[in-house]
């Protein structure tokens, strides 16, 4: 484990999510968003961690499936936005935007994503970030609980970290992804080169996660949506950005 970037697995749940297992001090470690208790055990096991803390982004069953069990299990401590605290496992720790707590020797910053769900949050640690269902590689999440205003705040407050190199959504989407940019905006040069290399770790059932943010500040529409070249090369020249992510957003759901 390096003194500045942490080690960080994948544990593939259900049918797309990953739960992220994020080592701490030496032999302990935290989990993002357990969906299945039996895989996350497993997981622990095989790494020879024990377990601190659960990090849940927002309330969907696919994310606390196994969080009870865990909890119950290994007595870590569950923490999750304040908001949620009625719809989410019991929390020993609830928590507001702009909070942080100490995990071995990294900060975890807490930050408030509402659209998704209104609830939602995602984690900081060191250059990490924890995405859930806001961000995906080359998308957002639908829009559930929030409007398209709160979803595009949280984008913008996304793009605005510094130091965030790798980005750790919560589900395998980036192939379905990857359709519909390209769809959108066939001429966009980065993509060429990123489209094989998906298709290639798709075929050997590799992740295609993390993704980074230099990437998705480059492909991902919905991080771009006030940009004026963007929103001319896609016809929708002189409309705000929350207009622009508004209509983007309703052409996904129907792609």
């Amino acid at each position: 484990m390096s003194d500045n970037i942490p080690v960080i697995h994948a544990i593939p749940v259900l049918k797309d999510n990953y739960t992220w297992l994020l080592e701490t001090s030496p032999g302990y470690a935290v989990l993002l968003d357990p969906g299945d208790g039996s895989a996350s055990v497993a997981a622990l096991q095989r790494h020879h961690l024990t377990l601190t803390h659960i990090l849940i982004t927002h309330h969907h069953q696919d994310h606390i499936g196994g969080v009870s069990d865990l909890a119950r299990l290994t007595g870590a401590k569950v923490v999750g936005h304040a908001l949620d605290a009625g719809r989410l496992p019991p929390l020993d720790l609830a928590c507001h935007d702009g909070d942080s707590l100490t995990l071995g020797p990294w900060t975890c910053e807490v930050l408030a994503t509402p659209g998704h769900t209104i609830g939602h949050v995602v984690y900081r640690i060191a250059d990490a970030l924890f995405t859930g269902d806001t961000l995906f590689s080359l998308g957002c999440g639908r829009l559930f609980e929030g409007t398209p205003a709160m979803m595009w705040d949280s984008m913008k407050k996304i793009r605005g970290l510094s130091g965030i190199q790798r980005i750790f959504p919560a589900h395998e989407y980036t192939l379905a992804n990857l359709g519909f940019v390209l769809q959108l905006e066939p001429g966009n040069p980065f993509l060429s080169s990123f489209r094989e290399w998906v298709h290639q770790q798709t075929d050997l059932g590799v992740p295609t996660l993390p993704t980074t943010m230099e990437r998705e500040l480059r492909c991902n529409p919905f991080l771009r949506a006030d940009e004026t070249d963007f929103a001319a090369r896609i016809g929708l020249g002189g409309k705000t950005g929350v207009e622009v992510f508004t209509h983007i957003r309703t052409m996904r759901n129907h792609y």
